[in-house]
C-alpha cells in the first residue's frame, strides 16, 4: 500500500463544486441534452401479466398529426444480442410481465407521443400469472450465486446441534417490502445516431458500463458509442446498470437517422422498467447462552426474481460475519416469478439483511435482560467469523460506545411501554449497520498540467454524492498542490474508463486511481511541469484485500412516538455514529449519512410497493401513494463519525459512506417502536393496523 498522504485538502467541508449550476437549474441533465430539432418517444406497455401479443394495432396512432413511427415486436429493428432478457426490448411478442413494453411511439412533442401511445390497440393471449412471494411455495430454488458473487449458502459448525442445546433460543421470521427507486430525476435519455455512430446522453451511476452494455446490444465496437452524462438527480443503485429504457432510446433515434430523440419514464414507468428491490422473508434463529453470548445463529432468507433475468440479493451475507457465534448457517432460495427484474437498490444486501438479524438481537436482549447495546458489545469479534482474516479496523463498538453516550441511551428505563408523554407512547431503539469496503479494478485516471492548472480526467459519475467536489480534493493531496488549482472531468466515455458509481466504491475506486495517478506525474515532472505533460495510470492492485477483512460499521439510534390512541408513529430523535475511515469532505459525507438514514426511515414507517396479484402490477405507483418519509416524520435527525484512518484499504485512508446510513436504520425504528409500545413489529413497514391490536 501507498503511505498515507498528509492531507491538505482531504478533511476540508468544501461547498459542492456542481451545487451553483443545481440550484440555478444550469446543470444539463440527460434529458436537457443540447440537442436540436428532437423528437419523442413514449412506451406502449402490456396491461396483462403474462401470455403474448397477438396484433399491435398502430394505423390510429400513426395517423395522428406529429406521429413520426411507432415500433413494435414486428415492425423494430434485431438487437445483435439479446442474451439479457431485460434489454431484448421489441424483439418478440412475449408478454413476460405487466408493464412490460410492447410498442413505442416516436413523435414531435412528448404530449403527441404519449397520446398517440393511448391510441396503439394490442391483442392479446393470455397465460396464467403467478407473481405471489411465500416461503412455502414448492419452486423455490437456490441460486449459484448471489449478488455479485457470494456463496449462494455457507455452514460453519454445528448450527442444529447449537440450537438444541442453547441455554436461550429465538425463532422468528421478519420480511422486508417490495421498495422501488424514486429519484428525482427518472430514468432518461437523449440519443442520436449519426454515420453509424451512437451518442446518448443518460442518466447513469456508469457512463463506460452502459457503452459497453449498449455497443454489444446493437453489435457495434465500444469507440463508437459515446455515453455523456455530467450530472444525475439521484440514482439509488437503479442507475447503476443499464435497463430497458436505454435501448428504446437507442432503437427510436436508429428509427429517425440523423435526428435526436428524447426518452423519460413517467414516475409511473418508474415502477416496472427500472429495476426494484425484492421483498425478503427472513427466518432468523439465534442460540445464546444465559450471558447472552451467541452459540448459533442461521439465517435462511426467500426472495424474488423475475422469471426472464436471475437477480438474488445478497441478503444473508452481513449476518455471516456480523458477530461472533462458532455455529453459522445461511441460505438464500428464490422464486422465480412473472414480474419486472429486480436490481441494485441502496445497500443491496445489506440493508435488507440486517433488519431481521438486528430486530432478531433486540428481542434475544429483552428475552436475556440484558441491554441491546451491551448484548452486541458481547458479540463483539476478534477476527472476521467468515474468513478468519483481522479487520483492516473495526470499530463498532465505539460507535455504539459514543452514540450511546450522546444519545443519552443509559437514561432509559428498559421496560417497554411505561413511558408516556400525554397521549404519545415513547421508546427508544438501537441498531448497528456494517457495509463493505471494497474497490473495483477498472478505471484509468489522466493528470494534465496546462496554463498553470492540473486537469483530472476520469470517467466518473457523480449521481450527487459529491464526485466533483471530493476528486479533486484528492487529487490535490496527491500532487501537493492547492484545491483550487485542480480541476476535474468526469462524466462522458470519452474520459478515461472509470468503474460504476456504485456498492460505496466510487472514492475509493476512483481516488487510489487518480492518487496513482498523481505520484506518478510526480514522479515524472517535479513540482514544475510543462504546459502539456501529462500521465495516465490504472487502479493499483490492493495486496491488502487478501489479507483484512475491510468493512464501514455504525450504530443508529431512534427515539420513537406512538400515538396511543390511533398507532400514528413519529420519530422525535435519529441518531446516527460511523466509523468509515477518513473522512474527505464532511459536508458531503454528512449529507451522504442523512440520506441513507431518511431512506431507512422512509423503510421503516411507509415504504411498500403494493403488488396485486390478480393483475400483476404495483397499484401505488407514483409519489401520491407510495410513501416517503417526510420532515414531519423526524425532529432531531443527526450523523456524526469517529476519526478513524484506515491504512489498509486505499491510499486516503477512506471508506465508502453512501450506503451505510441506510443500514440498520429500520431495525432501529422497529426496536424503538417495540420498547414504546411493547408490540413487536416484524414485517415492514411498521404501519398502524400492525400496532393497534396491541396497544396498552
Amino acid at each position: 500500500m501507498t503511505e498515507l498522504l498528509e492531507p491538505q485538502a482531504i478533511g476540508r467541508a468544501l461547498t459542492r463544486r456542481d451545487g451553483p449550476a443545481k440550484v440555478t437549474g444550469t446543470a444539463p441533465y440527460a434529458y436537457e441534452a443540447p440537442v436540436e430539432h428532437a423528437a419523442y418517444c413514449h412506451p406502449v406497455q402490456a396491461t396483462i401479466a403474462r401470455g403474448r401479443c397477438t396484433r399491435v394495432g398502430t394505423v390510429e396512432a400513426e395517423s395522428l398529426d406529429g406521429v413520426l413511427r411507432v415500433l413494435t415486436p414486428f415492425t423494430a429493428e434485431r438487437l445483435a444480442d439479446t442474451e439479457d432478457a431485460e434489454l431484448a426490448v421489441l424483439q418478440d411478442r412475449e408478454v413476460p410481465f405487466r408493464g412490460s413494453v410492447l410498442a413505442l411511439v416516436i413523435a414531435e412533442s412528448p404530449e403527441i407521443a404519449r397520446h398517440a401511445a393511448d391510441l396503439v390497440e394490442v391483442d392479446y393471449e393470455r397465460d396464467e400469472a403467478d407473481v405471489e412471494l411465500r416461503a412455502d411455495r414448492d419452486d423455490l430454488y437456490k441460486p449459484e450465486k448471489v449478488n455479485p458473487s457470494f456463496e449462494t449458502d455457507t455452514d460453519e459448525g454445528d448450527v442444529d446441534a447449537a440450537l438444541r442445546d442453547s441455554e436461550v433460543t429465538l425463532d422468528q421470521t421478519y420480511t422486508t417490502a417490495m421498495y422501488h427507486n424514486n429519484p428525482l430525476e427518472p430514468h432518461t435519455t437523449t440519443a442520436l445516431w449519426e454515420d453509424d455512430e451512437l451518442t446518448l446522453w443518460d442518466s447513469t451511476q456508469g457512463v463506460h458500463p452502459v457503452r459497453g452494455t449498449v455497443a454489444k446490444l446493437f453489435g457495434l465496437p465500444e469507440e463508437r458509442v459515446r455515453v455523456i452524462c455530467p450530472y444525475v438527480g439521484g440514482g439509488f443503485g437503479s442507475k447503476g446498470t443499464a435497463h430497458a429504457p436505454v435501448v428504446l432510446a437507442a432503437l427510436a433515434a436508429r428509427a429517425v437517422p440523423g435526428r435526436p430523440v428524447k426518452l423519460a419514464l413517467t414516475r409511473q414507468q418508474m415502477f416496472s422498467l427500472a429495476g426494484y428491490r425484492t421483498p425478503t422473508i427472513q427466518r432468523m434463529r439465534l442460540g445464546a447462552g444465559r450471558d447472552g453470548r451467541l452459540t448459533a445463529l442461521r439465517l435462511d432468507v426467500v426472495e424474488q426474481t423475475s422469471r426472464i433475468k436471475e437477480f438474488a440479493e445478497q441478503t444473508a451475507v452481513p449476518a455471516r460475519m456480523m458477530y461472533a457465534a462458532p455455529n453459522r448457517r445461511t441460505s438464500h432460495r428464490l422464486a422465480a416469478l412473472d414480474v419486472p427484474v429486480p436490481s441494485w437498490m441502496r445497500a443491496p444486501g445489506e440493508c435488507p439483511g440486517m433488519f431481521g438479524p438486528e430486530v432478531a438481537m433486540d428481542e434475544l436482549a429483552y428475552e436475556l435482560g440484558i441491554d441491546p447495546v451491551e448484548l452486541r458489545v458481547r458479540n463483539e469479534p476478534e477476527r472476521d467469523p467468515e474468513t478468519g482474516n483481522p479487520f483492516s479496523s473495526r470499530n463498532l463498538v465505539e460507535c455504539l460506545r459514543t452514540g450511546a453516550a450522546e444519545f443519552g441511551w443509559a437514561e432509559r428505563d428498559p421496560r417497554p411501554g411505561v413511558r408516556r408523554d400525554g397521549r404519545w407512547l415513547v421508546g427508544t431503539g438501537v441498531a448497528a449497520s456494517v457495509y463493505p469496503a471494497k474497490r473495483m479494478p477498472g478505471s484509468t485516471a489522466v493528470v494534465r498540467f496546462g496554463n498553470g492548472r492540473y486537469t483530472a480526467e476520469i470517467g466518473a459519475a457523480d449521481l450527487g454524492t459529491g464526485a466533483w467536489t471530493i476528486l479533486p480534493q484528492i487529487a490535490a493531496d496527491a500532487l501537493g498542490v492547492p484545491v483550487e488549482d485542480v480541476d476535474v472531468r468526469i462524466g462522458d466515455t470519452e474520459r478515461p474508463k472509470a468503474t460504476v458509481a456504485g456498492g460505496s466504491t466510487g472514492t475509493t475506486s476512483w481516488g487510489a486511481t487518480l492518487v496513482a495517478a498523481a505520484e506518478a506525474f510526480r514522479a515524472k515532472y517535479g513540482d514544475d511541469p510543462g504546459d502539456g505533460d501529462e500521465v495516465s495510470a490504472d487502479t493499483p492492485e490492493n495486496p491488502d484485500e487478501d489479507r483484512y477483512a475491510m468493512y464501514a460499521f455504525g450504530a443508529q439510534f431512534a427515539e420513537a412516538r406512538v400515538d396511543a390512541d390511533t398507532g400514528e408513529v413519529r420519530v422525535s430523535r435519529l441518531h446516527g455514529t460511523f466509523a468509515a475511515g477518513r473522512i474527505v469532505n464532511p459536508r458531503t459525507a454528512r449529507s451522504q449519512f442523512l440520506g441513507g438514514m431518511t431512506m431507512g426511515l422512509s423503510m421503516a414507517l411507509h415504504e411498500h410497493s403494493l403488488l396485486d396479484p390478480r393483475f400483476g402490477h404495483v397499484v401505488n405507483h407514483d409519489l401520491a401513494e407510495y410513501h416517503i418519509a417526510a420532515n414531519a416524520d423526524v425532529l432531531d435527525l443527526k450523523a456524526d463519525w469517529l476519526d478513524e484512518v484506515d491504512p489498509h484499504v486505499n491510499p486516503m485512508g477512506s471508506k465508502g459512506v453512501g450506503e451505510i446510513g441506510i443500514v440498520g436504520t429500520a431495525a432501529a425504528v422497529a426496536n424503538a417502536v417495540f420498547h414504546a409500545t411493547g408490540v413487536r413489529v416484524r414485517d415492514l413497514p411498521i404501519t398502524l393496523d400492525k400496532l393497534l391490536p396491541g396497544l396498552p
